[in-house]
């Protein structure tokens, strides 16, 4: 199918969401009352939570490139980017939306953001037609960073295969052991490249992929968001 984002980034999503189910059962099994505090799933409600240190909002679904979707009325879908993308990029400069009427594909480049001159693309978590743009974010892009699941939001999408871009997407306690396996591949990389990660847990600071080398940090953003 055209929007499948298996067919698009083919088996390395297979393997990353059969990893994913698995890590997810092991976690219902250890820690079942543990995930249910840090991220309840049962309203729109962000969860303000220090640890693992990243939000997950309540009823969204996630795309593995860090981005969500929530579906509203009939057709239409809320799109935006996550909590780990906002932290990791910052506050940016400008954000790039894709024109009303523009045709998405799931699991390709919908949108750029630009922070320190730099353009990051990020991937749309749906397929389906542009229906309107937030103008809100495109006049104050920190809105898209700093609000990433309320006056943040990107774009409105027409998705008429909602429940075929669904199976494709994370949430409950798979999207909490997404986020936790990002986690551990920011913990993974190398000391010198990451050093606002401290080694004793403590949180990443707003905009902590700037802090990296400038020959560096546009790429760990584009292999997070699978943009690369």
């Amino acid at each position: 199918m055209q929007g499948d984002i298996f067919a698009t980034k083919g088996i390395e999503y297979l393997v990353v969401i059969a990893y994913l189910i698995v890590l997810a059962g092991v976690l219902w099994l250890l820690q079942p009352l543990r995930v249910a505090r840090l991220f309840g799933m049962k309203s729109r409600t962000p969860q303000a939570v220090a640890r693992p240190w990243f939000v997950l909002a309540n009823g969204y679904r996630f795309h593995p490139g860090h981005t969500w979707a929530a579906p509203e009325n009939g057709e239409v879908v809320t799109v935006g980017l996550d909590d780990f993308a906002g932290k990791l990029v910052g506050a940016p400069e400008a954000v790039e939306l894709p024109a009303v009427g523009q045709r998405l594909r799931q699991g390709e480049r919908a949108w750029n953001l630009t922070a320190d001159g730099r353009t990051i693309g990020m991937v749309s978590p749906v397929e389906g037609k542009v229906l309107a743009v937030n103008k809100a974010v495109v006049q104050d892009p920190k809105l898209a960073t700093t609000q990433p699941y309320g006056d943040g939001w990107l774009l409105k999408v027409r998705v008429p295969q909602w429940r075929t871009n669904a199976r494709n997407l994370l949430e409950g306690r798979l999207a909490v052991a997404w986020m936790r396996e990002t986690v551990e591949r920011l913990r993974q990389l190398p000391a010198g490249e990451l050093g606002v990660l401290m080694p004793d847990g403590g949180m990443p600071v707003f905009g902590f992929g700037r802090q990296l080398d400038p020959d560096h940090w546009e790429s760990i953003a584009s292999q997070f968001f699978l943009s690369d």
